[in-house]
């Protein structure tokens, strides 16, 4: 058994190491000139590829027809998911031969594939059949049975069903007293006081399933999701899905078909997300028994107490961590040992305090994910909206040594766009770092249409050959950026919107100033990224020489600890309008109280310019240590970030978008004229280079352009017209 064993982890290694030596899943640092050389066609790894369902009664009359015409218009890559109205049931072995056809068909025309996980969305039902094959593994969730008002004195008595957990009394002052039950029995005798009496129960409940197996064709609950914080489930979802894949295709993952694509896995649901070993993790991480404490959480937002606060803070770490790996971290590690990728996009992305209570966390979601990815799908991008969210997705592959991160660009939105208004979109999302395009929607054409409006205006093959150098340029060498914003999750799990409103506002200030930055995580604060001499560095070896923290009310002591060192290293920590109040170690409830002592190693950053900043701390007496205290714009308080930065202008410009990656022997500039108005100056790029070159992902033409050399890099004139973007390459 041992030497079985023992082979089949041997066989897993070198799954994983064959993943290594695909070019496209791992980091590469080519030289200017071999990247200038391969962009003129670049592989069909870089896409771009149309999100095709496959409905009707299709065959493969109707696939030869779609793939040539989704070839003609210049997509080299597909993502493909079975549809409503296809003549074979869903994960039959019917519908496996079809695929195993459709993906050979892809192959002839050197297209590549991407597997959507399943039957719609979100990702996790398996066509329905958790809800028909394995209903112990669906979806829960603690809900609030009854709650009754209890007065000194008074007795409790109640039968309770076998499904609760906790019965709770909390009294006016806050003070909460689990009350025990026993063979479904509860009797309670109330001390002196007023009292509310919360039942708990665990119940199976499922966030709204978009299925294409679902007969009335609507998004509701009938076919439920698996319960995504137990492995077990995740383990049985890979065996109704990916296995099945496995078998009849296998032959070409790595090759042919690049990985799966998930789809918003979230928790829209009531109550609190549960698993039922979720108590014992908790307590295991945390150190203390929720139990007691979940009436508290099962309230409005305006009625939770202080410490409902941090106990949500604690459940929602919790949660989390466990959605990670329970969900996430299984799919990665499956189809990495199968020499394949795996991308997925949460919900809401753009809607922080949303997705932390759906979700838990961007980043851990995202940790262990191949190409982490968000989606533009209604209105969060457009000329009147200004959205830096996309720079989520870029920041955890640049964090995690990830090459990609994609977009899933264009479904449902009002109005449709048109091919400028797609090129804008999409180039508001290359300038935050996103570099793998995925479209929306092009359904077969068995209903006579293939795709949106916009796919057939006669300027889209040219937009998808721009996509398709911009993917592959972006994707090469290493990303440069040299200023860390904090991700303030842990204050969002407190319910602080404006720590939220903060760091969205932050974002803008430094886009605004040209600032190419990277949002980090308390966990690559307090571990992930590797700390050095004033600095932290990415697995991807950009490295950090400034750490923002916008509005943050509690840091772990481990985060703090690591800041400390980089400060005294030389590393700049700017806190912007207050200090953290909060000190936390393993777990939020009992979390200490911070004193400006704690940071006495940081600048506190002041101003008219920062949203809803609280009066900040006194600057304490020359005796005592404490942080400085800056009251300016964020302008001056940052003007040695900015005069650091990577492109320096004569006049400020509030439009000017800058993203920087380095390659072997060049640093590559996208320069974006984010506004209507025309861009006309000298700008300094930063850097060791002398000749700058400007490349047309257009044409694919390179030539080079007058620069003067500096001491500090090299200056140039840039005429963009407005909403027009240009890549400048530094050698």
């Amino acid at each position: 058994m041992i030497r079985q064993l023992g082979g089949a982890v041997l066989a897993v290694v070198a799954a994983v190491q064959c993943v290594a030596e695909q070019p496209w899943q791992k980091m590469q640092m080519p030289q200017a000139a071999e990247v200038a050389k391969a962009w003129q066609n670049p592989p069909s790894e870089y896409g771009p590829e149309p999100y095709y369902g496959m409905n009707g009664a299709i065959d493969m009359t109707v696939v030869r027809r779609d793939l040539d015409r989704m070839h003609l218009l210049g997509y080299r890559a597909v993502t493909a998911q079975y549809g409503a109205g296809s003549p074979f049931a869903y994960l039959s072995p019917e519908y496996f031969a079809f695929f195993r056809r459709f993906v050979e068909e892809a192959k002839k025309r050197d297209m590549r594939v991407w597997i959507v996980d399943d039957a719609g969305y979100p990702s996790g039902f398996a066509g329905g059949r958790f809800t028909s094959e394995r209903p112990e593994l669906r979806m829960q969730a603690l809900q609030v049975a009854e709650t009754a008002t209890v007065n000194g004195g008074e007795r409790f008595e109640r039968t309770v069903k076998p499904d609760t957990v906790a019965v709770t009394a909390v009294n006016a002052d806050g003070k909460a007293e689990q009350i025990p039950f026993a063979d479904g029995a509860v009797a309670w005798a109330a001390p002196a006081g007023k009292w509310t009496v919360t039942v708990v129960e665990h119940r199976f409940s499922t966030s709204p399933t978009r299925s294409d197996t679902n007969p009335k064709r609507v998004k509701d609950g009938s076919q439920s999701l698996e319960d995504y914080m137990n492995p077990e489930a995740t383990a049985q979802y890979l065996a109704f899905t990916h296995e099945q894949y496995k078998k009849a295709m296998g032959d070409e993952f790595g090759k042919t078909i690049m990985g799966f694509r998930g789809d918003e896995p979230d928790y829209s649901i009531r109550g609190l997300p549960w698993t039922p070993k979720f108590f014992a993790r908790f307590t295991e991480l945390k150190g203390y028994d929720v139990r007691p404490y979940l009436a508290g959480l099962l309230v409005k937002p305006e009625q939770m107490t202080e410490s409902s606060k941090r106990v949500r803070a604690d459940y929602l770490d919790v949660f989390s961590q466990m959605f990670r790996d329970g969900f996430f971290k299984p799919q990665a590690e499956w189809c990495a040992a199968n020499g394949l990728e795996y991308q997925v996009h949460l919900n809401h992305e753009e809607m922080e305090m949303h997705l932390v209570q759906s979700e838990g966390e961007f980043f851990r979601a995202m940790q262990t994910v191949q190409v982490p990815g968000i989606d533009s799908i209604w209105h969060q991008i457009w000329k009147d909206t200004v959205s830096d969210f996309p720079r989520l997705a870029s920041s955890v592959s640049h964090v995690y040594g990830r090459p990609r991160a994609f977009t899933e660009s264009f479904a449902a939105y009002r109005p449709e766009p048109d091919v400028e208004m797609a090129r804008y979109v999409l180039n508001e999302q290359f300038v935050r770092g996103v570099n793998l395009v995925e479209t929306m929607y092009m359904p077969a054409s068995t209903a006579g249409r293939m795709g949106s409006p916009y796919m057939s205006e006669p300027g889209y093959p040219a937009l998808l050959e721009y996509v398709r150098r911009m993917s592959y340029l972006l994707s090469m060498g290493r990303p440069a950026a040299r200023v860390a914003l904090y991700l303030p999750s842990s204050a969002m799990w407190m319910g602080d919107e404006a720590a939220d409103r903060q760091f969205v506002s932050t974002e803008r200030l430094l886009s605004e100033r040209q600032i190419d930055f990277d949002i980090v995580s308390e966990d690559a604060l307090a571990r992930d990224l590797k700390a050095g001499k004033g600095v932290f560095t990415t697995e991807s070896g950009n490295s950090y020489g400034t750490v923002i923290l916008p509005g943050e009310m509690v840091l772990s002591e481990a985060a703090a600890e690591r800041l400390h060192a980089f400060a005294k290293g030389g590393g700049e920590v700017m806190m912007l309008g207050h200090l953290p109040s909060l000190i936390s170690d393993k777990d939020y409830l009992h979390a200490r109280a911070a004193t400006p002592a704690d940071f006495a190693w940081a600048k506190v950053v002041s101003g008219s310019e920062l949203e809803e900043t609280p009066t900040p701390p006194a600057q304490p007496p020359a005796s005592a240590p404490g942080p400085q205290v800056v009251s300016a714009s964020l302008e001056t308080a940052m003007r040695s970030v900015i005069e650091r930065g990577d492109v320096a202008l004569e006049r400020p410009s509030r439009s000017l978008r800058v993203m920087r990656r380095r390659l072997g022997d060049a640093d590559v500039f996208l320069l974006f004229n984010e506004g209507p108005d025309a861009f006309e100056q000298k700008v300094i790029l930063h850097g060791a280079g002398r000749r700058v070159e400007e490349w047309d992902a257009q044409t694919g033409k390179t030539f080079g352009v007058g620069a003067s050399r500096r001491k500090d890099g090299v200056t140039t004139k840039v005429a963009l017209k407005g909403y027009e973007a240009v890549v400048l390459v530094v050698k």
